[in-house]
């Protein structure tokens, strides 16, 4: 088990993380005509706007609030006076009520793709393989919330947040701030990472295209002259 979760914590995540990368760049090199979310409302409009607003406004905020909470050193929290255990519980009801908010938006939008026989037929299999991926990753990450209340002293909190600190800054140990973290944990860290590893073969592409468009902010006038 040491080498399987050396391989999975340690190796695996560099591995996802260099197929998101070269994945993307190559995607949008060689095939930018499917780069799109492949807007599926001309087929059957259904709850799609109420969902779509859910699913999003609760994913980005998962996304943002997991990488505050993981990548800011410890020693950033201790300097704010915010200790381990406040910051768990912070973690546990934030985290809570953006996943909750995430599950009914996705569920919303995996009822639309499965229950209308038009939509379902002009479905890709990755179409469906994102959404589902997203919601089992998304369950797991609820139920570490019961995990949690079981210890509100926050260490384990304190381990994840030394193991993804040592991920990004290649430290070869941090594989062993995982090893005897809660099985639920475990699998949610797993299928997060995994979540990076089909991106690019994916519509999730289109998320580098929303950042993109913060460029449109600055970006200068643009003159259109009226034809004489």
């Amino acid at each position: 088990m040491s080498y399987l979760n050396q391989f999975v914590f340690g190796i695996y995540p560099y591995i996802a993380g260099a197929v998101f990368l070269l994945g993307c760049i190559v995607r949008f090199e060689r095939e930018q005509y499917t780069w799109k979310t492949d807007s599926s409302q001309l087929l059957h409009r259904g709850n799609l706007r109420v969902a779509n607003v859910l699913f999003h406004l609760g994913i980005i905020g998962l996304f943002f609030t997991h990488l505050v909470g993981l990548l800011t050193p410890i020693a950033v929290w201790e300097a704010l006076g915010i200790s381990h255990q406040f910051k768990q519980m912070l973690a546990m009801v934030g985290g809570g009520i953006l996943g909750s908010i995430t599950l009914i938006g996705l569920i919303m939008l995996l009822y639309r793709r499965f229950s209308s026989d038009r939509l379902s037929v002009n479905s890709t299999w990755r179409d469906k393989l994102v959404l589902i991926w997203i919601l089992l990753t998304l369950l797991l990450g609820l139920s570490t919330i019961f995990v949690s209340a079981k210890h509100t002293d926050g260490h384990e909190m304190v381990r994840l947040m030394t193991w993804a600190q040592h991920i990004v800054t290649f430290r070869g140990d941090a594989a062993s701030y995982v090893a005897d973290a809660s099985i639920m944990f475990k699998l949610h860290l797993f299928m997060g990472m995994s979540l990076f590893l089909i991106f690019p073969f994916t519509r999730l592409v289109h998320i580098w295209s929303g950042f993109g468009t913060v460029g449109y902010l600055v970006r200068p006038w643009q003159l259109v002259r009226p034809r004489k």
